[in-house]
């Protein structure tokens, strides 16, 4: 039985383009990208305890709940906040894991933000990017609230806009792990870093791609057949590590068309790009 009391969204995101720039000498890679959010979301439920404890409610098939990122961004507001609460969580997923959506991240952003309300720690958006850089770089961008522009590890934005799109999205039956990506010796980590104002609207142009699709395109072929099927159709690129690639279109008609024309033995979605996080409400 699901809890009781209202349920939250946890909007997906999709790298519009994701370039390497650099790599610092504690391993992290430096990079550029265009972050906008869509309207494919999981959806939470939280109930307030007051014995202080922290639970997950509902099993997530390959996520103990020890290592979830919900359940740790939780504990890191509690233990900051010094507040007696607790809470039992419940995530109801509808954004596939593994696929560069960014689903772990924004549930966690989503917990932050509304257990912040119910616990009256009085962190604010802030606040609390800063508290949670530490447990996903993805975080700050959700608790950022809009569409931006990502530079550093993810976390430097800016708020960038953009023309209203639909995606069609493409969800390829397997999980990327990013780590292993990022590790990859051929990926190339040297791009020149660009300006934002030479982003111009969705693509921004030829210059801007996801530097992450070589190596998951030859490591996950299934992923590359997919990016070909939806170029033919078209500006298409893989958002974050992948798994999942997208292609914007100017109305939900013309992404319905394509997406109607989608094989067997491939599934995706449409999604509508999100000016603000539906949690933000300045």
């Amino acid at each position: 039985m699901p809890l009781p009391g209202p349920d939250y969204p946890a909007p997906a995101k999709l790298n519009l383009f994701l370039h390497v720039v650099g790599r610092r000498a504690d391993g992290y890679h430096l990079l550029q990208s265009v972050f906008t959010l869509i309207d494919h979301a999981d959806r939470l439920r939280f109930r307030v305890r007051r014995d202080g404890l922290v639970a997950r409610v509902n099993d997530i098939a390959g996520v103990p709940a020890e290592e979830d990122l919900t359940v740790r961004a939780a504990l890191l507001l509690r233990e900051a906040s010094g507040t007696p609460l607790g809470a039992d969580i419940e995530i109801e997923k509808h954004i596939p894991m593994g696929a560069g959506l960014g689903g772990g991240s924004s549930d966690a952003a989503t917990t932050l933000i509304v257990l912040d309300r119910l616990w009256e720690t009085g962190f604010g958006p802030e606040a609390l990017a800063e508290l949670a850089s530490g447990l996903g770089a993805d975080i700050p961008f959700f608790l950022h609230g809009g569409a931006a522009w990502a530079e550093g590890t993810g976390d430097q934005l800016r708020a960038i806009e953009l023309p209203p799109r639909w995606y069609v999205v493409l969800t390829p039956p397997v999980q990327v792990p990013t780590r292993e990506v990022f590790a990859a010796p051929e990926l190339t980590r040297d791009t020149e870093p660009l300006k934002m104002e030479d982003f111009s609207g969705l693509s921004g142009g030829e210059r801007f791609r996801n530097d992450l699709e070589n190596v998951v395109t030859k490591r996950w072929p299934v992923v590359g057949r997919h990016l070909e099927w939806l170029a033919a159709r078209g500006q298409a690129r893989m958002t974050g590590s992948g798994a999942c690639v997208f292609a914007p279109y100017e109305s939900r008609e013309a992404a319905q068309r394509v997406l109607d024309e989608l094989p067997a033995g491939m599934t995706g979605f449409i999604a509508q790009g999100l000016e603000r996080h539906p949690l933000r409400v300045q």
